[in-house]
């Protein structure tokens, strides 16, 4: 069986909530954008445990100042303190070995997915894509971990 059918079998197994990395991009597009409704559900049911590190917090603080969002720094704070209500925040030191990425603020999401043992990194980043074949955790885009997770609650 494979690391990413193996991670969704023990997950059905012991009912625990899935434990997922979820890229900026996927969280302001859940968020801010309301592209993922079905995400934030999942996230407010407990069935999926978003996890972040500090490194991914600032990153993510840092993207909702862009203009292009249109934040006020109020609404900015809002969004960081609703996200960071439902992540179980994971301390990233010593972190193991990980790929070489193109883009080095990936680093923090696949170091957050080796400590935190998530079961799943989820995002629609080209260069965290790239890197599934030669990562232990999952690296999924969205609509395919929202597959994965309808056929394990069927």
């Amino acid at each position: 069986m494979s690391d990413q059918a193996d991670a969704g079998t023990r997950k059905t197994c012991t009912n625990a909530p899935i434990r997922v990395v979820h890229d900026t991009n996927v969280v302001l597009s859940a968020l801010v954008l309301g592209k993922w409704s079905w995400l934030v559900k999942l996230w407010h049911d407990g069935r999926v445990a978003p996890l972040s590190s500090s490194q991914t917090i600032v990153e993510l603080g840092k993207v909702l100042s862009y203009p292009k969002f249109a934040l006020t720094p109020t609404e900015q704070a809002d969004v960081l303190m609703d996200y960071l209500s439902l992540c179980q925040g994971i301390e990233v030191s010593n972190a193991p070995p990980v790929p070489d990425c193109r883009d080095v603020t990936d680093r923090a999401f696949l170091e957050l997915a080796m400590v935190g043992r998530a079961d799943a990194i989820v995002t629609g980043d080209g260069y965290l894509l790239a890197l599934a074949p030669q990562f232990s955790v999952p690296i999924l885009k969205a609509r395919d971990f929202r597959a994965r997770v309808a056929k394990m609650e069927s």
